[in-house]
């Protein structure tokens, strides 16, 4: 496997960046990798992959500061740290399994000491990627998603053991789930803090496993939700479904869902924030003489609006409220920019060329401010 690039080097920043440009990077770079934008490119699809798994992180203050300070190994079980999973693969970030006091107790002999391996522990919260439509995101839908967590055995009600089953406390950690072992070092001991071998650190022996869940008190499950998606939710935003990640234990809650939004690609449309942007093609005449032209609307009808006599290419109209609602205020809506691009006719006819010549002829410089202001300054410039 290869190894993983750091995630800011993933999203072309700088460690310290802050969360708009960690967001504006994510949605550069996520239009430029997605799918639909590269169909068939495996190599476009691993980068947007990836880019998903160092957005969930670094978008969240929480797992930021784990990385930040530990990298990858934050979320690596084989670490140390108790992290799991990870983004899309519908692992957690959960906490870190990590005493500093034990640490310090084994070199000075002293310290605090691991929490109760019985007390009741919040579940990892799980991320995940849902891609919408362009119109799905601006106008809001319910989608419904599949992910698999770990939930709390039901055959046995989390305790791991067969039903009529004793679960006793650990008679060599006395349930604390660590053992304290004293060595000698020649001119003096050292404490240090182990894990209990005899119950493998949970405090408690189970003398009949339940036969579902191997003794292990959860098992994994393919769970189905309908999430609601708010009108004018954008690129990169993130959905809390509390108590929808990995099951609690010794009957701690369940930790959270975090649903990370994709949106696809437009064709005739970009977004920025509220505001829609579009390109209209137009004709020569229309440019010429002025006209009334009409252009698509996001939610499928059209608008109409009148372009001037003279309008020049990049000229840019205003439509107000025909863009993104508001997430605050659905009813209300941005606007939308049109920008008109001056389409030269190609392959004309002889009959179409010879009126051209004869209007070119009859013109005059004065016509063109452009081209005439570009002769002044020359002849300003002699």
């Amino acid at each position: 496997m290869a190894e993983k690039r750091d995630y800011y080097e993933v999203l072309e920043l700088k460690k310290g960046a802050s969360e708009d440009e960690i967001k504006k990077a994510f949605k550069k770079l996520a239009k430029k990798y997605h799918p639909d934008m590269n169909p068939g490119d495996k190599t476009a699809e691993e980068k947007f992959k990836e880019l998903n798994e160092a957005y969930a992180v670094l978008s969240d203050s929480e797992q930021r500061a784990k990385y930040d300070q530990y990298g990858h190994a934050a979320f690596d079980p084989s670490s140390g740290f108790g992290g799991g999973g990870g983004f899309g693969g519908f692992g957690g970030f959960g906490g870190m399994d990590f005493d500093l006091g034990d640490i310090f107790g084994s070199f000075f002999g002293g310290g605090s000491r691991r929490a109760n391996a019985n007390s009741p522990a919040r579940g990892e919260d799980l991320s995940m990627l849902l891609n919408l439509s362009f119109e799905e995101a601006a106008f809001g839908c319910k989608k419904e998603i599949s992910y698999n967590r770990v939930e709390s055995c039901e055959a046995c009600n989390g305790s791991g053991a067969e039903k009529g089953s004793e679960v006793e406390t650990c008679p060599t950690c006395k349930g604390r789930g660590t053992v304290t072992v004293l060595r000698n070092i020649g001119f003096g001991s050292m404490q240090s803090t182990q894990i209990c071998s005899d119950c493998g650190g949970k405090g408690k022996k189970i003398k009949s496993p339940c036969k579902a869940c191997s003794g292990k008190g959860q098992v994994k499950k393919t769970k189905k939700l309908e999430v609601t998606i708010p009108a004018g939710i954008d690129e990169g935003e993130r959905i809390r479904l509390s108590g929808q990640g990995n099951a609690g234990v010794n009957g701690g809650p369940y930790g959270n869902l975090y649903v990370s939004i994709g949106i696809r690609p437009h064709q005739l449309f970009e977004r920025d924030g509220t505001t829609l942007h579009c390109e209209l093609p137009i004709t020569f005449v229309e440019a010429t003489l002025g006209a009334k032209v009409t252009v698509p609307t996001l939610e499928g009808g059209k608008a109409e609006f009148s372009v001037p006599e003279g309008t020049q290419n990049g000229t840019v109209f205003s439509l107000k409220g025909k863009g993104i609602p508001y997430r605050s205020s659905p009813k209300l809506r941005g606007d939308m920019y049109v920008t008109v691009s001056v389409e030269i006719p190609k392959n004309l006819n002889q009959k179409q060329k010879e009126l051209l010549e004869k209007f070119g002829e009859i013109s005059d410089i004065k016509n063109y401010k452009k081209k005439s202001s570009f002769f002044d300054k020359l002849k300003n410039k002699k």
